[in-house]
């Protein structure tokens, strides 16, 4: 008997430590905490998430109190993206919650150079950043060198500076191009490749094999769904694709397509009045389409000026000889055309053969008079 209430005692006394461990560790929430070395007190720090519609909302205010601040946030397995802002701070911290606590390191006078830590997600974003941060160093360093080789007419420096910049620009997207595929179960790799894909950093059929390798769990959020949309957008106007048609107003109020315009091969031209490299670049293409529109060479340019300067359309039409097919609807960087196309940038060049599929971008110069010699012949 004295046994048995022997072991019913240790029983509750295990009971009673487990109640108390129970008690002391919420297992249904993490803590951030962080260090504000040189934040005076009372200093506010926000938390934002990033909603589906890429709005964002404040879901927390700390405040800073002996250099440190923290809080609590409920678990959830959704995956998501937070960032902190230091309140009349420019600047904000990524971060990833991922229900494990994390450490912030706020540095008052780099709020850039600040990070979190503490979970897989986070510390690679952070190693991430920092070789982000060297190369911006080093590309940073290089263009004052070459300013000044250039105030000393060492042109011979000026142009190592340049390749040396060109060799780390590639470096660097080599560099991203890695990190997304090791990372393929972070929801940071799928922002870093939109971004690149929207700089052209990438092509859209690269991209697209690389998002195929992301976890099911990466592919099922919205991010990873607005970057499908965008791969399957630009793949329409990517070289071996079909020209999407589109329709729009001619100078004089008509409405054209393009399949109605398709000759043997058919340049679509996006330029406005208002560019300066769209003009300087005319007197080369209308030489080209002088030379071979009796042999089938089509071209149908596509304006980005603004509502409300028709007549100086109009005005560059006449004043440049651009005798071919011309539209506009006068909406500026919004044409839907542009956006279709995934124009971001003028003179942008998409050269069709005749059942209307692209076989070439953005030829300018010598380059342009190349390519339609050698389909079309002297």
């Amino acid at each position: 008997m004295p046994i048995k209430l022997h072991i019913m005692r240790r029983f509750l006394a295990l009971l009673l430590t487990l109640s108390i461990i129970s008690c002391g560790s919420d297992s249904s929430t993490y803590k951030l905490e962080g260090n504000a070395d040189g934040l005076a007190d009372g200093t506010q720090i926000f938390v934002s998430k990033v909603l589906k519609n890429n709005q964002s909302e404040v879901i927390d205010t700390l405040i800073v109190k002996n250099n440190s601040f923290n809080g609590k946030y409920s678990k959830n397995n959704e995956l998501s993206i937070h960032y902190i802002q230091v309140e009349r701070r420019k600047g904000s911290v990524l971060f990833f919650p991922e229900n494990t606590d994390l450490k912030a390191t706020l540095f008052k006078d780099s709020i850039q150079s600040s990070f979190v830590t503490g979970s897989h997600q986070n510390d690679s974003y952070k190693m991430y950043s920092e070789k982000i941060r060297d190369y911006s160093s080093q590309k940073k360093k290089n263009i004052e060198l070459f300013k000044v080789a250039r105030l000393e007419q060492d042109n011979m420096l000026a142009s190592d500076l340049q390749k040396e910049n060109i060799a780390l620009d590639n470096q660097e997207k080599g560099y991203k191009k890695q990190f997304i595929k090791e990372n393929n179960n972070a929801i940071f790799s799928v922002l870093l490749l939109t971004e690149m894909l929207s700089r052209k950093d990438i092509s859209p059929a690269e991209a697209s094999i690389i998002s195929s390798k992301f976890s099911p769990k990466i592919t099922a959020t919205q991010s990873s769904n607005n970057l499908q949309i965008l791969i399957n957008t630009m793949k329409k106007a990517d070289v071996g694709g079909i020209a999407p048609n589109f329709t729009a107003p001619t100078p004089n109020g008509n409405m054209l397509s393009l399949n109605e315009v398709l000759g043997k091969y058919t340049i679509i031209d996006f330029w406005a009045s208002w560019c300066r490299p769209c003009r300087r670049e005319n007197p080369n293409v209308v030489k080209v389409y002088n030379k071979y529109h009796d042999k089938g060479l089509n071209i149908i340019s596509v304006s980005l000026d603004k509502e409300g300067q028709k007549d100086r359309w109009i005005k560059a039409i006449a004043d440049d000889k651009l005798n071919w097919h011309h539209v506009s609807n006068l909406k500026f960087w919004s044409d839907p055309i542009a956006k279709t196309y995934n124009v971001r940038s003028i003179p942008a060049t998409f050269l069709l053969d005749e059942n209307g599929n692209i076989i070439a971008k953005n030829l300018r110069g010598p380059a342009l008079e190349t390519k339609i010699k050698s389909l079309l012949g002297d």
